[in-house]
């Protein structure tokens, strides 16, 4: 009986234990945000001593103002999807970030756009790379991944089917900024003075490496718990033969799972696409049980770093947690919470 009794009393304890509503609490992740926003425009070799008080100036009011029209759009119950695509064309409509009308040049100085956005709720997902008449490539993607049975386009077949959707088509001159022209000529004028003894020059040249990347992207959680993440930019200066990056390649440049987070990258795309950056901050949540946090830090300062990648991402999880990661001197960057706090950076700091 005493046997009887001292069993009983245990699983009393335990049941007591199981169900006690202070415990379960503390298990279950907490809502941070109901819906946020986070934007980039680029990671690289930014630092203070080039950049002028104007310039600085302008590319803070840039991101704040594509901040807030995100945010608005999710502050009134908006989609995410929405959030994201509008907040884009802000960074797209200008000439301070490599995207759309600020897109750098390639080789053969014309301007060849990518863009991509995927929907965390369902995995879809649209692309569009190496176009060069669209005003706003996210749009575009946007159109592929909702009225096509595809997920990317690209070159002349991507602006076939953006003329039967209506999107916005502009004459490629419309792409020319004399800043971004004058970059081309100054590396294919170092390319030349470097060339060997059998008249070859290195494709990536070191000023390349080290300016920085203006590729832009945003992520956003919306008051349903849905999540999507988009990019968009005008690639690698003085790439040559139709070159593509990672910002079109999904679970590389744009990622987004409603399970786990949004991704969206910028950087030397090459090592993106090799490490599939954006899929693999996600995995390393759903697999492993890591963090936005520390997942977002073991892929960029861990596996993307010994690569040899340069670069970062910004990320939003399920719970309205945002993450900025990144191994360079700075990336412009601006997150939005649900209580419309703002927080706008250029610098590592």
């Amino acid at each position: 009986m005493k046997t009887f009794f001292s069993t009983l009393f245990a699983v009393s304890v335990l049941l007591v234990n199981c169900t006690n509503p202070i415990e379960q609490k503390s298990d279950k992740p907490q809502k941070t945000n109901e819906f946020a926003l986070v934007v980039h425009g680029g990671a690289g070799t930014i630092l203070k001593k080039n950049m002028t008080p104007e310039k600085e100036k302008a590319y803070k009011e840039k991101l704040e103002e594509a901040i807030k029209v995100g945010y608005n759009i999710l502050k009134n119950g908006g989609k995410s999807i929405d959030a994201v695509e509008q907040t884009i064309h802000i960074l797209e409509n200008s000439p301070l970030f490599n995207a759309g009308k600020g897109a750098v040049f390639t080789h053969e100085e014309n301007n060849e756009l990518d863009a991509s956005i995927m929907t965390g709720n369902d995995l879809n997902a649209g692309s569009v790379a190496g176009v060069t008449d669209i005003k706003n490539p996210i749009t575009l993607a946007r159109k592929v991944m909702e009225n096509s049975e595809h997920v990317m386009l690209s070159g002349k077949g991507a602006s076939i089917f953006a003329k039967e959707q209506g999107v916005e088509i502009v004459d490629p001159k419309y792409f020319f900024t004399e800043n971004r022209f004058n970059s081309l000529q100054r590396i294919k004028e170092k390319m030349k003075a470097e060339l060997d003894h059998d008249g070859k020059s290195a494709f990536y040249d070191p000023l390349i490496k080290d300016s920085k990347f203006g590729t832009v992207g945003c992520v956003a959680l919306d008051k349903n718990g849905n999540i999507t993440a988009g990019t968009s930019t005008g690639g690698m200066t003085n790439k040559r033969w139709n070159r593509i990056g990672d910002a079109p390649i999904i679970g590389s440049g744009t990622y987004a799972n409603n399970a786990t987070c949004g991704v969206s990258s910028t950087g030397w795309g090459e090592y993106f696409i090799r490490a599939q950056v954006a899929h693999d901050i996600s995995a390393l949540m759903d697999y492993k049980g890591l963090s936005l946090k520390d997942a977002a830090k073991e892929v960029i300062q861990n596996k993307l770093t010994k690569l040899g990648g340069t670069g970062g991402i910004i990320a939003v999880d399920k719970n309205g947690n945002m993450v900025f990661e990144f191994n360079t001197a700075g990336m412009y960057r601006a997150s939005m919470n649900d209580k419309g706090e703002a927080e706008i950076k250029i610098y590592k700091d």
